[in-house]
């Protein structure tokens, strides 16, 4: 932490995959595939690319890049191709109960 050192995305993916794995074996699979897992290391507008590329990372913590305005504005900019929204049974029923 604190260290500005961006690891490969293919690690980053590898440990996001197995927390995915860990909650489908815990909960469900339809719960894992819900939860939105962020990457927690350092993110820079030259790596949030091929960070967010990665299949089983859902998004970013930025932290120091936040605090220079063009890093920032290009990492928050980064869009993912646009996925339809679906509300799942687990969630349903969340609502649901409140």
């Amino acid at each position: 932490i604190g260290t500005g050192l961006v690891c490969e995305p293919e690690m980053a993916q590898e440990t996001h995959a197995n927390i995915r794995k860990q909650l489908a074996t815990m909960f469900s699979a339809d719960l894992a595939n819900e939860v939105r897992i962020l990457y927690g290391g350092s993110v820079t507008p030259a790596s949030v690319d091929s960070i967010m590329d990665q299949p089983d990372i859902d998004g970013v913590l930025v932290g120091g890049a936040s605090l220079q305005a063009d890093s920032f504005s290009r990492i928050i900019q980064f869009q993912k191709p646009s996925v339809p929204l679906k509300i799942s049974k687990f969630a349903k029923n969340l609502f649901a109960a409140a």
